[in-house]
């Protein structure tokens, strides 16, 4: 399978299971067609930690026996054997500890991911760079964009992200930021965890709000609800059939729902054929934060 796991830690960007020097082994796995995804995991995960590795479990090939096991990189197309399924980057970092120690770690760690990517542009500058990212993982991600050239992320899908609204704002707004798409993909299972998030970690900016509860606006800055009734059909006429939330309080169900994986290959593998510009306000809810539909473009 055509995946590079590499890690973020006090000495800087490691492979993961090996001492080789991790842009070496980006250097042999840069050459190809297709694109490049990386894969970063949110809070409690640690590599090289049992029972708590990302690159056992959800950045995986083939996870271990685990509830939340997820092959991502299998979801996402690789491993199909295809000579331009691209290369999967599954990027992990010290994620465990008190939330608000792992939430000031993920600056650091998004420091190092921007490393990897700028030298990913530098080695197979046609290939384009987009990511996914769940919960603390979009932090990291977003905390990559100050460090980059405009254009070097091409597009976010962030799950149930654990940031607040105005650091993810102030990354997009960065050169490489303002170039970027970012889809936040959030659904009310993640509502507890959000109030949660806020209770736990002091924003930057007072009376800021986490993002999911505050979501970004913009032609580039899209939102996918998945409690919308508007959306789940639309999807299903394209093809995407959503299964309905088995919680009530679920921290993981964007990346557990059956249905969602192949929307996600497809925005990640072509951007073209999927513009987020297809995104449009449908409904308003309680909480005033739009729910979004996918419409055709024409």
């Amino acid at each position: 399978m055509p995946i590079l796991r590499t890690n973020a830690g006090a000495d800087g960007l490691s492979l993961h299971g090996s001492p080789a020097d991790p842009l070496a082994a980006l250097r042999a796995k840069a050459r190809g067609d297709g694109p490049v995804i990386v894969m970063v995991h949110g809070f409690k995960y640690r590599p090289g930690l049992a029972g708590r590795c990302p690159h056992e479990h959800i950045l995986a090939a083939r996870p271990r026996t685990h509830r939340r096991a997820c092959s991502w990189p299998e979801a996402l197309g690789f491993g199909a054997g295809q000579s331009d399924e691209g290369l999967a980057l599954a990027f992990g970092w010290p994620a465990q500890g008190t939330i608000w120690g792992a939430y000031g770690r993920a600056a650091g760690a998004g420091a190092q991911l921007a490393r990897l990517i700028r030298q990913v542009r530098r080695m197979a500058p046609r290939r384009p760079v987009h990511a996914i990212a769940h919960s603390l993982g979009v932090r990291v991600v977003l905390q990559s964009l100050p460090h980059l050239a405009p254009g070097d992320l091409g597009r976010l899908i962030g799950l149930n992200p654990a940031e607040y609204h105005g650091a993810a704002q102030e990354a997009l707004e960065t050169p490489a930021g303002r170039r970027a798409e970012m889809l936040t993909v959030w659904g009310p299972e993640n509502l507890v965890y959000d109030l949660a998030f806020q209770a736990s970690v002091r924003p930057a900016q007072r009376r800021d709000r986490a993002l999911g509860l505050h979501p970004l606006q913009g032609s580039a800055h899209h939102l996918l609800r998945l409690d919308c009734p508007e959306t789940a059909t639309h999807l299903a006429r394209l093809g995407h059939d959503i299964t309905a939330p088995r919680r009530l309080a679920c921290h993981w169900q964007p990346y557990l729902r059956p249905g969602l994986w192949p929307l996600y290959s497809a925005l990640l593998r072509e951007p073209e054929r999927t513009p987020l510009s297809a995104f449009a306000p449908v409904s308003q809810h309680r909480d005033s934060s739009p729910a979004v539909t996918l419409v055709e473009s024409t």
